[in-house]
């Protein structure tokens, strides 16, 4: 197999990988960052003592996470532009994977708050600290270190899922793939080329994922 395998057509795209490589990075990064960020709010929404806030979170968590990925997709890049929304294509498949990843993100943070133990909650309510203290001090804090593993594997679903985003013209590591595809029909180079990146930012993810439960340890051990 080795023998049919041309590493000189893989050498020869291998800027155009590098390029794709860095932009999937900074793709899924960002993704990543909003995704958090809307998880925890939604997360912070849904479980509020108001039922027709939490309903409100519920409704966005559920529809997201009852329906695929591309037909949000789909429905950003080409539904938005139908009511006068014209957003670059990157900013589409940031937006979509940002929702996407929020929703899980949001279930995964419940788990986690749900998990502390009610008497840390009712110590911070007797030191006078309000709902959104208590969330920024002792609540998300420990919520967040419980949760690092979760959180790593929903962070390496969106990395995948951000494939799909070729699907709209946007330059990542598979648009890559098929690219040197369709110029040179060598479909085995060209995905796994593809494969071999995606599984690099992989050991990315999982290093850094354990070096933050090796900080947290260690600061917990002190």
């Amino acid at each position: 197999m080795l023998e049919a395998f041309n590493f000189r057509v893989i050498l020869e795209y291998m800027p155009l990988y590098l390029q794709c490589f860095l932009a999937t990075l900074w793709l899924s990064a960002l993704s990543l960052l909003g995704a958090l960020l809307v998880g925890i709010i939604a997360c912070t929404i849904r479980l509020s003592k108001s039922r027709v806030v939490s309903s409100i979170a519920g409704v966005y968590v559920e529809s997201i996470r009852s329906t695929p990925l591309l037909a949000q997709l789909y429905f950003f890049y080409f539904g938005l532009p139908s009511i006068g929304i014209m957003l670059p294509e990157w900013v589409t498949g940031v937006f979509a994977l940002t929702l996407n990843s929020g929703a899980y993100y949001a279930e995964i943070v419940r788990s986690g708050i749900q998990a502390i133990p009610s008497g840390q909650i009712e110590a911070g309510i007797a030191s006078g600290l309000n709902y959104f203290q208590r969330m920024r001090y002792i609540i998300l804090p420990q919520a967040l270190g419980m949760t690092i593993r979760p959180m790593l594997g929903q962070a390496i679903v969106l990395v995948k899922d951000s494939s799909l985003l070729s699907l709209i013209s946007i330059m990542e590591l598979t648009r890559a793939g098929q690219l040197l595809t369709s110029d040179r029909f060598m479909p085995a180079e060209g995905f796994l080329t593809t494969a071999a990146f995606y599984l690099i930012i992989y050991y990315m993810l999982k290093g850094f994922s354990s070096w933050s439960e090796k900080r947290l340890i260690f600061r917990e051990a002190h």
